[in-house]
């Protein structure tokens, strides 16, 4: 069985011959959104949204009561960059470039429409409007990332690299990662703008469920491939989830080979795509809508 380190990794050519870049254009696009909407309501009006974009703004404001600017989208890229180290080998290079090629669009925009945001002058200081169209738009920009098989790194990779060393689901994790920033500010702004900053946060999180897939936050994958065992084993070493599988026979061959049946969550279907792709290109993946999702790594069994 061939191991992670052993398994063939994306050349050059075929990262950019991949769909990938093909999608490059909806990333930056979406990039932008969620930029300006950071930059024109949250940013500008103290709202630390969870993620590392929302501790980027707590650090900006400190440093900025000593004096000197500190840019939201260079921290993000810089911390990003960072983690990323802990994590580059999770799902081989087409995962990398796709996380790089977020965070670095992310920051990149994040600073350069900030002067946009004094153009929102007439809503800063109105911490409602702040919040219901930053999360709304923001949302809307993360949404569009993830629907091009891309992200902007955050709390999902330090999300990661926590259920790596624990038995900590990634959801819960990042979670728990946000709502921590949220608090996080309260010191340093105020208790009312981090309330507001969770209300943009859990808004900005809906939406980017319904960009993504009209709220659905589980997804089924049912996985036909001669290299099943491979990826059975990617899956066990990347994801850390259980799989299931279902014996099947092939209609037109007649040869027998098992169906891997695997639960998994919204965040994770791209680094799914991305094991089954580097261990079998021809492989056949069914995702399907899973309405709930109870058992390890999901939801507790409660009656």
């Amino acid at each position: 069985m061939a191991s992670r380190m052993n398994l063939r990794h994306v050349d050059v050519k075929r990262v950019v011959k991949s769909r990938f870049w093909r999608d490059v254009p909806l990333i930056a696009a979406g990039c932008a959104i969620a930029a300006f909407a950071v930059d024109a309501f949250m940013v500008s009006n103290g709202l630390a949204a969870g993620g590392l974009t929302g501790l980027a703004t707590i650090i900006s404001e400190l440093a900025s009561r000593q004096g000197f600017y500190l840019p939201v989208g260079l921290q993000t890229i810089v911390m990003n960059a960072v983690l990323i180290l802990f994590v580059m080998r999770t799902g081989g290079t087409r995962y990398l470039v796709q996380t790089v090629t977020g965070f670095v669009l992310f920051g990149f925009f994040c600073d350069a429409l900030m002067p946009l945001a004094a153009s929102f002058k007439a809503v800063s200081g109105d911490l409602v409007l702040s919040a219901l169209w930053g999360g709304i738009i923001s949302g809307v920009g993360y949404g569009l990332v993830f629907r091009a098989g891309a992200n902007t790194g955050g709390s999902d990779t330090i999300a990661q690299i926590i259920s790596r060393k624990t038995s900590l689901p990634v959801g819960s994790t990042v979670m728990v990662i946000d709502v921590a920033v949220c608090a996080a500010s309260a010191p340093v702004f105020s208790l009312e703008q981090a309330l507001y900053a969770a209300l943009a946060m859990v808004l900005m999180g809906y939406v980017v469920d319904i960009v993504v897939d009209g709220g659905n936050r589980q997804r089924a994958a049912f996985i036909v491939s001669d290299a099943w065992e491979d990826i059975k084993q990617g899956i066990f070493d990347e994801l850390d989830r259980g799989c299931t599988e279902l014996m099947a026979r092939g209609g037109y061959t007649g040869k027998d080979r098992p169906v891997i049946l695997l639960i998994t969550s919204r965040s994770e279907v791209t680094l799914v795509k991305t094991i089954v792709y580097e261990y079998d290109p021809n492989a056949i993946i069914m995702f399907t809508d899973v309405s709930e999702a109870i058992g390890y790594g999901f939801k507790e069994f409660t009656v």
